[in-house]
């Protein structure tokens, strides 16, 4: 077969995958369809909360009220989705990997993408409620707290988003020691930059309170030292892993 052939059944290939994948996305969709609104409600419930009794969100946009339940079902749907997603890219890939880097591929995709479900999951749960208790019990008694909805998912969002992100910091951490870039040694020598980054980070990326910039920045110092008694665990002191030992082909 010549490598333009062999370039278009890869074409072809990733094509069929990436059809699958959508076709998952959009099936969970319509099935979810029906209750967006349920959806919605439950992603805004750390907000209703602390509202003031009887205080309900707002929508000032024409079709609002509509899009943005619709846009947090297929959100939903992505996350559920997302282990075939990322199989149906596992499947693309691993033909052409080695067998010592499939070892690692798999289990740093799983890793990876529990992770960053564990993150979104914490930002919920723990970061949400504590925040929005922390700045609407410093708003004044003369106003009235009503947010908007369009603006609430786009917050919730980048919240999920960088929440999801810093619970990676222990992959990170396995890959660099993994690869040979640095040494845990070196990883623990530079922890002290790391705190000072990692609240510097936080002050950049979260709302400009001190409480959600203490809720991202502890735990991600915990995980950069997570990652490091998990690389000091699985990689050998001469800097490879376990799983590199085995070089053999596909």
């Amino acid at each position: 077969m010549s490598t333009q052939e062999t370039f278009i059944s890869h074409l072809v290939e990733l094509r069929q995958r990436l059809i699958r994948a959508f076709t998952v996305v959009i099936v969970l969709f319509f099935g979810l369809f029906f209750w967006a609104s349920d959806i919605y409600d439950l992603l805004a419930y750390p907000m209703i909360k602390v509202l003031p009794e009887g205080t309900k969100m707002i929508a000032t946009g024409v079709i609002t009220p509509f899009l943005v339940p619709v846009k947090v079902t297929m959100l939903v749907a992505f996350v559920i989705a997302l282990p075939y997603v990322l199989y149906q890219v596992w499947a693309f890939v691993a033909p052409g990997l080695y067998q010592h880097e499939k070892k690692l591929v798999f289990p740093l995709v799983i890793g990876s993408t529990t992770l960053f479900l564990i993150g979104m999951a914490f930002c919920y749960f723990v970061v949400f409620g504590a925040v929005f208790n922390f700045v609407y019990s410093w708003a004044p008694k003369s106003i009235t707290v009503a947010p908007d909805i369009e603006q609430y998912l786009s917050f919730a969002i980048t919240m999920f988003m960088v929440f999801g992100i810093t619970f990676e910091v222990p992959m990170v951490v396995i890959i660099l020691v993994y690869m040979g870039i640095c040494t845990v040694q070196q990883l623990r020598q530079i922890r002290p930059y790391f705190i000072v980054g990692a609240f510097i980070v936080a002050a950049v990326v979260t709302p400009p309170d001190v409480l959600s910039q203490i809720l991202l920045a502890v735990p991600l110092c915990i995980l950069y030292e997570l990652g490091i008694i998990v690389a000091n665990i699985l990689v050998k002191p001469g800097g490879r892993a376990p799983l590199a030992a085995d070089q053999s082909e596909p």
